[in-house]
């Protein structure tokens, strides 16, 4: 029985030496030319752009009739006021909103003419210069930040008050006597 056991041993110990013998993952040769680091290609940079000219789009709604955009929503705010509501965390989230708006305005305008030249970009969002398109890319990057750091977070904060504002003025559930 005892040899029996040793035997077992050595020929897992065998295996296990074999196994050790081979690598678990393969290796693959590097290209002749490997990518610089921060070296985009230009499908990400057509990607790239598009998603910046998709949210710039979506901002342009909030910066492009501002004084309409607020009056919409101070109007929702003055009939909850004259139903006796408490609109005062409301009222104070819509104006550093319309602070935030304001002060954030010339950087989305400067936007537009990044957008307008599209260097290194064609009609088409079609990368013609790889180091033009990067930098543009860039330079939206950079404005786009200093929006989101002008803004402040007010369009959440406004977006939140709205949320608590209804849950507190929740109108009372009717009865379900009917399901009876």
């Amino acid at each position: 029985m005892k040899n029996v056991f040793k035997k077992m041993i050595l020929a897992v110990s065998a295996a296990a030496l074999v196994f050790a013998a081979f690598p678990a993952t393969s290796a693959f040769a590097a290209d002749e030319n490997p990518p610089i680091a921060g070296d985009v290609s230009s499908e990400k940079l057509e990607r790239i752009w598009a998603r910046q000219l998709h949210k710039y789009e979506r901002l342009g709604k909030a910066f492009e009739d501002t004084d309409a955009h607020i009056a919409k929503i101070q109007e929702r705010i003055d009939k909850a006021a004259e139903k006796g509501k408490d609109v005062t965390e409301l009222q104070a989230a819509l104006d550093a909103y319309e602070a935030a708006l304001i002060a954030a305005q010339p950087t989305y305008e400067s936007i537009g003419s990044i957008v307008s030249s599209h260097a290194g970009f064609d009609a088409n969002g079609k990368v013609t210069d790889a180091e033009q398109a990067r930098s543009t890319v860039e330079q939206m990057r950079t404005k786009m930040q200093e929006i989101k750091s002008a803004m402040g977070g007010t369009f959440k904060a406004l977006r939140e008050a709205w949320k608590a504002f209804r849950k507190a003025n929740k109108p009372a559930e009717p009865n379900s006597d009917r399901d009876s």
